[in-house]
């Protein structure tokens, strides 16, 4: 990463990430996924200048994020396998632009090859020890929101406090 590098794209996983990680399962199988408070109205103020994408590789539980991150946030999902989310961003995101932001096992193997990784305070250890930053919240308890006003504070010289109304912020729309 170059000190004069912006990023253009955030790309963040969900489960573990957006939500606890926690599956809630009944007698007809995966039921609900917790979501956390303020993740969204963060990256409504990044996604002025970021193009926010997200991914998972729950097929049985995609319904539900789904959901959430398109019909309820309005913000584009995939289902991308950890195990090619690599070539998957790289094929749509300049990954020398790309921040990534994930919790799992394999998501290292990610946060080596993005310009800015991402983890939240409760990842995997491997993915916490790759990424560029650890927020000190957890996944599902605002930890995105953390991430956004980081990012906002890094690379568009706003404030870290998260203030929209900051006159130091350095792009139109917050």
């Amino acid at each position: 990463m170059t000190q004069a590098s912006i990023p253009k794209s955030f790309v963040l996983d969900v489960d573990g990430v957006m939500t606890t990680g926690q599956f809630l399962y009944s007698t007809d199988g995966k039921a609900y996924k917790i979501f956390g408070p303020d993740d969204n109205d963060a990256l409504r103020l990044i996604s002025k200048v970021l193009d926010i994408h997200f991914v998972t590789g729950d097929k049985n539980g995609f319904e539900i994020s789904k959901r959430r991150i398109y019909h309820d946030m309005g913000f584009d999902i995939s289902l991308v396998s950890t195990l090619e989310r690599i070539e998957w961003i790289a094929t749509r995101f300049n990954l020398d632009e790309t921040i990534y932001m994930g919790d799992g096992i394999f998501d290292h193997y990610v946060m080596r090859e993005v310009f800015y990784s991402i983890a939240p305070n409760n990842a995997d250890p491997l993915a916490k020890q790759h990424s560029d930053y650890v927020t000190n919240r957890s996944g599902g308890d605002r930890a995105v929101a953390e991430a956004c006003a980081h990012i906002i504070g890094r690379f568009f010289g706003g404030s870290k406090n998260f203030d929209p109304f900051a006159s130091n912020i350095k792009f139109s729309g917050i």
